[in-house]
């Protein structure tokens, strides 16, 4: 029987556990996988750093590319975009598998729907394995979206699709048109920067960034940012800023990619009239934000909120990389150097430098 190896994660200060699982026959509706590439999203960090609490042992890593080794009983023979499947094919695929008949899918939320199965979050059992990025296969499960990609596009900007990508493509849709309006943008990392890319091709009028690093700042004019703000310690604060831009329109549109509560608070005091604000960054805990209903109100303001994404943001996602991977230098955002036998090493380099994301080799 062939086997596959898996880093699982058991506990925050332990190293990873390698182990070589076998390799299960795909079931009714499955897809078997060979993993090529992970990149570690900050929410792994958080796991791994114990800011946030998965059932364990786990196996890590949810922005993943791969092959199709192999087709189970039933298997969706053709993808979320009508392309043939066949084994050999390099697909992506959602964070999620749930009913896309359920209560939750039908009002265009799949990612919370009952049945709901996270990759890269799940726990390993005896029967439920092989189902995160860090692992040379990942068994995909029924009612999983998938899409076939023949882009010749890095691996490391493919791995992102299925996380940074299509959460900032949903969080686009509850935004609304951002064609010619003034868009902010807290938070200069990953998401930040796709944010600004996306911004720009979907027509945005000018896009504003603030961040409290300089670096992540100068990288963000290369991904469509037209001006910075710096934030933190003896820094004037973000309204502040924006009113000294006496040419820059009203800011209609702001992405919260920080999730930081004062960073959060002064957006909301930031928005123009008939403004709104998606909060995408905030999924870990925290203390609550303060909101002034009264402004909420008198300036018609709008807030969303998200978490992951739906079916049409992931299509979205895979259509503006494809068109547009070249136009904006996403490889430049990930740090490819380990393999999946190095990834006690990778996970510490991850923490300890900037790098906007790390990449694994399986």
């Amino acid at each position: 029987m062939h086997t596959s190896l898996a880093a699982l994660f058991d506990s925050t200060g332990t190293p990873f556990r390698l182990e070589a699982v076998a390799v299960p026959a795909p079931g009714p509706g499955e897809i078997l996988v060979r993993n090529e590439y992970t990149t570690l999203c900050r929410s792994d960090l958080y796991t791994y750093l114990g800011k946030r609490t998965e059932k364990t042992p786990t196996i890590l890593g949810h922005e993943i590319i791969g092959r199709i080794a192999a087709l189970g009983p039933d298997a969706p023979r053709s993808d979320c975009r009508g392309a043939a499947l066949r084994v050999g094919d390099r697909i992506t695929w959602a964070i999620y598998a749930s009913d896309p008949c359920s209560c939750m899918a039908r009002a265009g939320i799949p990612q919370k729907a009952p049945d709901l199965f996270k990759y890269g979050h799940e726990q390993v059992t005896a029967s439920s394995h092989l189902h995160g990025g860090l692992a040379e296969h990942c068994l995909l499960r029924r009612h999983t979206p998938v899409a076939r990609i023949d882009a010749a596009i890095p691996l490391p900007v493919l791995a992102l699709i299925n996380c940074s990508f299509a959460t900032v493509a949903g969080s686009l849709r509850l935004a609304g048109s951002v064609a010619d309006r003034t868009v902010l943008i807290t938070g200069a990392g990953m998401l930040g920067l796709v944010a600004a890319a996306m911004c720009r091709a979907a027509g945005a009028r000018r896009i504003l960034a603030a961040d409290i690093s300089t670096d992540r700042l100068t990288t963000a004019l290369r991904f469509g940012v037209d001006h910075t703000l710096l934030l933190g310690s003896g820094k004037p604060d973000l309204q502040t800023q924006l009113a000294a831009q006496t040419d820059i329109a009203p800011v209609t549109v702001a992405i919260d990619c920080s999730g930081v509560p004062e960073t959060m608070e002064a957006v909301l005091r930031s928005l123009g009239i008939g403004g709104t604000a998606v909060l995408i960054g905030a999924a870990f805990p925290q203390r609550p934000i303060q909101v002034d209903a009264e402004q909420v109100v008198r300036r018609l303001l709008t807030i969303r909120g998200l978490h992951n994404y739906n079916l049409d943001d992931f299509i979205t996602a895979i259509s503006f990389v494809e068109q547009h991977h070249n136009r904006f230098p996403f490889a430049d955002l990930i740090e490819d150097r380990f393999s999946l036998v190095e990834v006690d090493a990778a996970f510490a380099h991850a923490v300890a430098s900037s790098a906007h994301r790390v990449g694994i080799r399986t």
